[in-house]
This record gives C-alpha cells, structure tokens and sequence, in this order.
C-alpha cells in the first residue's frame, strides 16, 4: 500500500515522522514522506503526484485538530481526491487528551479514523484496507 506520510500545517517536528516511516515501512508499506509543516494545498498537490493509497497526517505541537480540519476539507473538495482515505493522529489538541467534539468533527469533515497515538489503531486501520475492509 503506498501512504502519504505528512506533518500537519503547523507542527514543525520531525521525529515522529521519521518513526512513523519507519513503523509503516517495516509493515511492508511504500512511504511517501512529505516532512513537517505541510500545508493543504501541498498536501493535495502531493496526493495528485502520488496517488497515494492512503494519507497519516501527524501532529505533535498541539494543532492537529485546526491543519487536520483544514487539510481534510482540502483534499474532500476535490473531487479526485475526495476519496484518498485519510487517517490522524497524535496530539490533536492544546488539551493532551482526546476530545470528542473535536475528533466528531475531524470525522464529519472526512478524516476516516481519528487514532490519537495508537500505533495499534493506525496498523489495524490500514490492515483493514490491505484485506478489502476485513480487519487482519
């Protein structure tokens, strides 16, 4: 499965994304990465050079929530990426713990999964897209 692998907007770290590529690729995945501090518009720029299979955006910093929602609402604007499944995870808030409304509303805007940082969720998330749906 070939995944995008993005920071959000707004987070300038970068060693969650290099653990990241590192956990997706020994999965056996191919991983685009794109860095940290990517906007929306890249973001989708990217999707249409890569035609990725799926997108993991992560956040550090504590703004996932706002570049997640941004990010998302860019790439379901377009009709040829409205269906680029779309996961998110890390620290989505200044808060450091889930928030429902917020991950409601990441998940109305059309992130398909909202995983916090459960490395666990993302490999199942992506299991079930490799089976056609059936979690592995």
């Amino acid at each position: 499965m070939k995944i995008l692998l993005s920071g959000t907007a707004s987070d300038s770290h970068t060693w969650n994304l290099v653990h990241l590529q590192l956990f997706l690729g020994e999965l056996g995945h191919e991983v685009v990465g794109l860095g940290p501090c990517v906007e929306a518009e890249e973001l989708a720029d990217a999707c249409r050079r890569h035609a990725p299979d799926a997108v993991v955006l992560s956040s550090v910093n504590g703004h996932g929530y706002r570049d997640g929602l941004a990010a998302v609402r860019r790439l379901r604007a377009e009709p040829a990426l409205a269906a680029v499944p779309v996961v998110i995870g890390g620290k989505l808030g200044v808060a450091g713990r889930p928030q429902e409304a917020e991950t409601a509303r990441l998940l109305r805007a059309g992130c398909d999964a909202v995983l916090g940082d459960d490395l666990d969720a993302l490999r199942g998330f992506l299991a079930a897209r490799v089976h056609g749906g059936v979690p592995a």
